[in-house]
């Protein structure tokens, strides 16, 4: 049986085909039309989707969406009601689009079908926005029973949620209702700080450790009525995202300072502060969460969705300090990860199937799910465009692309299949030699093109991560934060107390600086060979020749892009950055042999900064 499930409109739409429980397919809509975080229904990854599984005219026997909409609608509405007449702009803006198109998702779900030459099944889904992403973290983990916690901006009226996995059932025990929410609160302090919401989060997190939490306990005073369980309610008079266009008001900026930073303005202490304060309060919270849930349950596994549980540094703190004695959080935790949710939701607890968890492997196939391009494909692009390559033969590749690493070159790599999910993991990354002081500074500013503060992540090979981090387990999705062993530490620049971020940033701090925060701290990745050979092979190669089982890994894209999907995206990223060598399954590109790289238009225009 075929499940097509899908989440559109908010932003990060995206597809997924599960057949007979098992994840066959799924990609982000962004992809494929190359504007990141599209919110548009997702025909593209539609269409890959059903592609992959082979999936002909006859159609997929049913379809998932990942939540309610007409709940979702009376939420609004409800919303406005209770604040009008305040609020009259943003009423005018959502409603209409709410009357034309969101209102009908039968009717786009038939219309992209029938885009796509496939039948629309009789079978349509609606399961609550919370229930996808706990059916997203809890149906794919490898434990038979796990406590389930969910976090995100909202839902229909959730934002949070407390669950309970067991086998093939799934129950919602508790949720926290909108507007009281910890995903809003903590992109109110992305925008403050001159970031953009549903898309900066992560930079607010990065920005963290240079700061001091100066500001949590009035975060904690001011805006929060926070109880032991971890639900709280938030002084609405500092939100403006119930009655106007923003996310703060004039009350926010009182109580912090000023107004918010503008976008691309110079980064001073206070927002470092801010970053620090918030993350602090987020990580409290999300602790007691966890604890409750951990008490309600009785379970010793928690699995984690919705887009706070992308807070790797919340999710590290999260394994250390307990109470759980391991988790699982959805590589794709966010909307996208919602189509997923749905499927599975659909397949277990609605048609009833059981389900097979053995306990160390789970059903995201290292969240390598999306399209993948072959030698022969890749052989006729080059040809048609002229572009010059050397093709390595199997036993010659590994060696080969660990060579240029170890010569301090930088590498955009496309291998298998295109990764599900904010975060590259190896088939659309770029990467380059951990041990470089330089490679940081190097790749923000001339390969990403995006603030230099923000760190990068390792990739290390999966039984070596205990001899870099303070880490015992496999962190496959590079979904947790651990500290550099301080064996490894060289030196401690100055601490957050320091002026600005330049001195901080250019600090070597261990034997493996590149991916050192300045917390001494690294968003890990491990990769073993029964996952991903191509890579792991890579790594084992550059261990090898260096003693060093692990490389610098950051996505194939520069900022406002998504992540390449195809080899022609990746030739594009390739020529408009000052990377050194792109290699294309068994092909390598050395930029020295490339012809001139001319575009019509700036290629900048294309791209919104994040």
């Amino acid at each position: 049986m075929n499940i097509l499930g899908i989440s559109a409109f908010y932003h990060d739409s995206a597809a997924a085909l599960v057949r007979d429980g098992e994840i066959v397919a799924a990609a982000q809509e962004e992809r494929f039309t190359r504007r990141k975080h599209d919110a548009g229904f997702p025909v593209n990854a539609v269409r890959y989707c059903l592609a992959e599984g082979g999936i002909g005219a006859a159609g997929p026997d049913a379809v998932a969406f990942y939540d309610k909409p007409i709940l979702k609608f009376a939420r609004i509405l409800e919303t406005y009601f209770g604040v009008a007449p305040l609020g009259i702009r943003s009423f005018m803006m959502a409603v209409p689009l709410w009357l034309r198109q969101k209102l009908w998702i039968p009717l786009e779900i038939e219309k992209a079908l029938e885009q796509v030459g496939v039948r629309t099944p009789p079978a349509m889904y609606f399961p609550e926005h919370h229930e996808s992403h706990a059916a997203s973290a809890f149906f794919p983990s490898p434990f038979p029973g796990a406590a389930v916690l969910t976090v995100d901006g909202v839902g229909e009226w959730g934002t949070s949620s407390l669950g309970h996995g067991r086998d093939n059932r799934l129950e919602l025990l508790q949720e926290l209702r909108f507007p009281h929410s910890l995903g809003l609160l903590y992109s109110a302090f992305t925008y403050f700080t001159g970031f953009k919401v549903n898309s900066g989060e992560y930079k607010l997190m990065g920005l963290a450790p240079y700061g001091e939490p100066k500001y949590a306990d009035v975060i904690r005073d001011e805006l929060l009525d926070l109880r032991a369980d971890g639900s709280f309610r938030l002084n609405l008079k500092y939100f403006g995202y119930l009655d106007g266009l923003t996310m703060t008001n004039g009350r926010f900026e009182r109580l912090f300072g000023g107004p918010p930073r503008r976008p691309e303005a110079e980064i001073t202490r206070r927002e470092m502060d801010l970053a620090r304060s918030i993350q602090a309060v987020t990580e409290e919270i999300v602790g007691r969460m966890a604890r409750h849930v951990h008490g309600l349950t009785g379970e010793t596994r928690l699995c984690v969705a919705g887009g706070v549980g992308l807070n790797c540094v919340s999710n590290g703190r999260l394994l250390r300090e307990g109470p759980f004695e391991d988790i699982w959080i959805q590589p794709a935790a966010g909307d996208a990860g919602g189509a997923v949710g749905a499927a599975l939701a659909v397949w277990h607890m609605a048609l009833g199937h059981p389900r097979r968890a053995e306990g160390a492997r789970d059903g995201m196939r290292g969240a390598y799910l999306g399209p993948a391009f072959s030698d022969g494909e890749i052989e006729s692009f080059l040809r048609a465009r002229g572009y010059p390559a050397r093709k390595l033969a199997d036993d010659e590749r590994a060696a080969a692309v660990a060579r240029l690493i170890d010569g301090q070159n930088v590498i955009g790599l496309v291998q298998g299949r295109m990764e599900f999910g904010p975060r590259a993991l190896g088939n659309r990354s770029i990467i380059g030699d951990a041990r470089s002081p330089k490679m940081q500074s190097l790749m923000n500013l001339k390969i990403k093109f995006r603030e230099s503060f923000r760190p990068f992540a390792p990739t290390c090979l999966a039984e070596r991560v205990s001899d870099f981090f303070e880490l015992d387990r496999p962190s496959p999705y590079m979904l947790l934060v651990a500290p550099v062993r301080r064996d490894r530490l060289t030196a401690r620049a100055a601490g957050p107390g320091a002026d600005g971020i330049r001195e901080l940033i250019n600090a070597t701090r261990s034997d493996i600086p590149a991916v050192t925060h300045v917390d001494c701290s690294a968003r890990v990745q491990t990769v073993d060979r029964e996952t991903n050979a191509p890579y792991y092979d890579i790594i084992k190669a550059f261990e090898e020749r260096t003693g060093y089982g692990i490389v610098i890994n950051t996505s194939f894209n520069v900022r406002g892009e998504p992540i390449v999907c195809t080899p022609e995206d990746a030739y594009a990223c390739f020529m408009r950055t000052e990377m050194d060598y792109l290699v294309l399954e068994s092909f390598v590109l050395d930029k020295k042999e490339q012809p001139p790289w001319r575009e019509e238009r700036d290629w900048r225009r294309d791209y919104v900064l994040d």
